[in-house]
């Protein structure tokens, strides 16, 4: 009798899209054995962040900080409100999130939750981050500030910033990306990013990666539709030279 190779999947970001996520996980129906991870943004923008939340929380799945956990911890330093990064936080799309809440408490736990996450996994020949990496910094020197929120520096690396190991991101939208179609995977030097917008109505797709078996698992949060197709079908490639044109354009 075969054993079933256990699959490692990963999850891009959810933004608070509790139904769509859980139609997702009923079409890939991950196993015992099976390993998941959220990518982070779990929350923001989406109507139902506090259920997103409570899920991952009381799973058996990983998941690391994105940087709308970041705003969210930013707005509450010490369990005390902040009213600036509160303002910054809101108009990010956390407005959506504190109306899922029922009371304070809840919200409080789920902060504290935020904190505990880390900001990269390195699972040896994959590495997990939610924006991506600083290409000109060491490991050790990379800050939240970078792992969060980074983009183009990031896309428009020349060469694989691990020589061993693939970087998979969310953060960036793909369809943002030069040359991505909405709902595509973008892929570079060293990196492959599934973000494919499900909050965004140009895409509404929430995406999975099965990387074990080179299988991607959408959801349309907006229309309901689910697909799968191979990791090459839904790829595409980045060129990492109109990145960096882009960023000196923004940089002007």
């Amino acid at each position: 009798m075969s054993v079933k190779q256990p699959r490692r999947i990963f999850i891009g970001d959810v933004h608070g899209h509790y139904d769509g996520l859980m139609h997702l996980l009923d079409a890939i129906a991950p196993g015992t054995s099976d390993r998941v991870y959220f990518l982070g943004d779990l929350i923001d923008r989406g109507p139902q962040s506090s259920n997103v939340v409570n899920f991952v929380q009381n799973s058996s799945y990983q998941c690391i900080r994105g940087n709308h956990e970041q705003l969210l911890i930013d707005a509450f330093p010490d369990g005390k409100l902040h009213s600036p990064a509160l303002q910054a936080w809101l108009y990010s799309g956390g407005q959506s999130t504190v109306s899922s809440y029922q009371d304070m408490r809840e919200l409080m736990e789920h902060v504290y939750w935020a904190q505990s996450l880390p900001t990269y996994l390195d699972l040896g020949d994959v590495w997990l981050v939610h924006a991506g990496v600083h290409p000109g910094l060491p490991i050790d020197e990379q800050t939240p500030e970078e792992l969060c929120w980074i983009r183009d520096l990031f896309h428009g690396m020349e060469q694989p910033y691990f020589a061993d190991k693939l970087i998979i991101t969310g953060h960036t939208i793909t369809f943002t990306l030069p040359g991505v179609e909405p709902g595509k995977i973008a892929r570079g030097r060293g990196w492959m990013d599934i973000d494919t917008g499900a909050y965004h109505r140009k895409s509404g797709w929430l995406t999975a990666l099965d990387l074990t078996h080179e299988l991607v698992y959408q959801v349309n949060v907006f229309e309901g539709g689910c697909r799968v197709m191979s990791l090459a079908d839904a790829t595409m490639e980045v060129d990492p030279r109109k990145v960096s044109d882009r960023h000196q354009l923004l940089s002007r």
